[in-house]
């Protein structure tokens, strides 16, 4: 779900809540060593998601936060500022030349730039994550 946070509004922030989970505490950030991304250049995007960015031929770039449940990605178009709420059970990651992050039929596909490479560890901070809040719904054939 895509939401228009250019100000702050109460019940998106508790619809956010309730897709993606509280934002971590303090104590959990330095604990996970950080919860935000760096800023990634953003080089496609599904057809859905193209009212949501730059068109002119500016740089578009996405900042990605973690959640408990799911992550947000910031996209900044002009002085609006919306917000992709992701729920760990909708992310599908593909690592092709760069990353490609899919959920609810829409896709952003990030650079394969510096900026992409120092976040790294972010991304695999993301995996563990998405891996940890995934094992708790783990059923066992019998």
């Amino acid at each position: 779900m895509i939401f228009d946070t250019t100000h702050t509004n109460k019940e998106e922030k508790a619809l956010i809540e309730d897709l993606v989970g509280k934002p971590f505490t303090f104590l959990e950030a330095i604990k996970l060593k950080g919860i935000g991304s760096k800023r990634m250049i953003i080089e496609h995007v599904s057809p859905n998601l193209k009212p949501y960015i730059n068109t002119i031929s500016d740089i578009n770039y996405v900042n990605i936060e973690l959640r408990k449940h799911g992550i947000l990605i910031y996209i900044n178009k002009g002085l609006k500022c919306f917000t992709w709420a992701i729920p760990y059970y909708q992310l599908v990651i593909y690592k092709i030349n760069g990353s490609s992050l899919h959920a609810q039929g829409r896709f952003i596909h990030l650079r394969n730039s510096k900026t992409f490479k120092e976040n790294k560890k972010f991304f695999d901070k993301m995996m563990d994550e998405k891996i940890k809040y995934d094992q708790q719904y783990n059923f066992q054939n019998i």
